[in-house]
C-alpha cells in the first residue's frame, strides 16, 4: 500500500516561506506525476500544483502562480513545495497525492496523507 508523508507545516506571518516535502514510498514515484492539494477548514480540497514524472512539466492554480514551486526528486522518492510569499488565504491543510496528469488530476492513489498544516496568520 501506498505511503504518503508530508512534512514542513508551520504557523508563520504574511510574507514569509515555507517549504513542504513529501516522501512517498510503496510505488515506484518515478512512474507517478505528482500533485499537491490543500483543504482549509470548511472548504473542500482544492487543486494547488502538479509536476510530471520527469519534472519537465508543471502547471500551477492561478492563486499560487508566481508564489509556489512544485519539484521532485526521484532518487528520494520527495516531491515540494516551496511557498513564498504567503498569505492568510494560504492557510490550509496541504497534501501530495499522485494523479493521472498535470491536466487531469484524477486520484491514483487509494489513500492520502495526513498532510501537513500551514497557518499564515499575523
Amino acid at each position: 500500500q501506498v505511503q504518503l508523508v508530508e512534512s514542513g507545516g508551520g504557523l508563520v506571518q504574511p510574507g514569509d516561506s515555507l517549504r513542504l516535502s513529501c516522501v512517498v514510498s510503496g510505488r515506484t514515484f518515478s512512474n507517478y506525476t505528482m500533485g499537491w492539494f490543500r483543504q482549509a477548514p470548511g472548504k473542500e480540497r482544492e487543486f494547488v500544483t502538479a509536476i510530471s514524472w520527469s519534472g519537465g512539466s508543471t502547471r500551477y492554480a492561478d492563486s499560487v502562480k508566481g508564489r509556489f514551486t512544485i519539484s521532485r526528486d526521484n532518487a528520494k522518492n520527495t516531491v515540494y513545495l516551496q511557498m513564498n510569499n504567503l498569505k492568510p488565504e494560504d492557510t490550509a491543510v496541504y497534501h501530495c497525492h499522485g494523479v493521472r496528469t498535470i491536466a487531469d488530476v484524477v486520484s491514483r492513489f487509494e489513500v492520502w496523507g495526513q498532510g501537513t498544516l500551514v497557518t499564515v496568520s499575523s
